[in-house]
């Protein structure tokens, strides 16, 4: 029978340990961000653990090559399909039934019910991170998902694999603390709703004070205004 645990006032079943694999040529880039904030709650909580898997021990030959020009010409140069497969398939021999999730702007569109469905399914995942000008296009046959974060250009998957670790780790229970934490966040619904505004002390900052139905103590008022005041992207 699965521990419960108290948290909150209430007991949620302690669910399977999250395990997510980066394979990225710049590991370096993730100390500070896995080892930081929530998603090192999520590691001392033993609710996710992180590893990182440098593509380059997967090159090929004595200089550890992984990537060429691409077939047809064109500049710059593609990752090439043997050291990202190698690299999956040792991702793949720690966590068999692991998701394979690919950043590209070919994806879809991450959204927040992109992360929500990832953290409740608790399945463990291997997150690739693109460089130079893309990959052998047939690295596609070993992603699950496909994810755009937003149109624009970066230099590599490294900072779209941190948003959707930081995203998904975040909603996994336990890790935010309060029971509605994440409820009452913007883009709850994917419908661009923006979460209501908020404010602490002082009551009165160089003029600019906190509206006075926040301060009454009438909680229906206070969810009253809250919900005239969410606002839309």
């Amino acid at each position: 029978m699965p521990k419960r645990t108290g948290y909150s006032g209430s007991f949620w079943f302690r669910m399977k340990k999250m395990q997510i694999q980066i394979i990225t040529l710049f590991p370096e880039m993730f100390s500070g961000v896995l080892n930081s904030s929530m998603l090192w709650k999520a590691q001392d909580k033993k609710l996710a653990s992180y590893a990182l898997i440098d593509l380059r021990q997967f090159g090929l030959g004595p200089r550890r090559q992984v990537d060429d020009t691409p077939y047809g010409g064109g500049d710059g140069m593609l990752l090439m399909i043997e050291p990202l497969v190698a690299a999956i398939e040792q991702a793949k021999s720690k966590s068999p039934q692991a998701k394979v999730i690919l950043p590209t702007p070919r994806g879809n569109l991450y959204k927040q019910s992109d992360a929500k469905r990832l953290s409740a399914a608790g399945e463990d995942l291997i997150i690739i991170c693109p460089r130079y000008e893309g990959y052998d296009e047939r690295l596609t046959n070993w992603a699950d998902e496909q994810f755009c974060l937003g149109n624009y250009v970066l230099t590599g998957g490294e900072l779209p694999a941190m948003v959707i670790i930081d995203s998904v780790v975040r909603l996994l229970p336990g890790v935010l603390g309060g029971e509605t934490s994440s409820e009452i966040e913007s883009f709850q619904t994917d419908d661009k709703t923006i979460e209501f505004p908020q404010y602490t002390r002082p009551e009165d900052f160089r003029g600019l004070k906190v509206p006075p139905v926040l301060l009454s103590g009438h909680h229906a008022e206070i969810a009253k205004w809250r919900q005239a005041n969410r606002g839309h992207s």
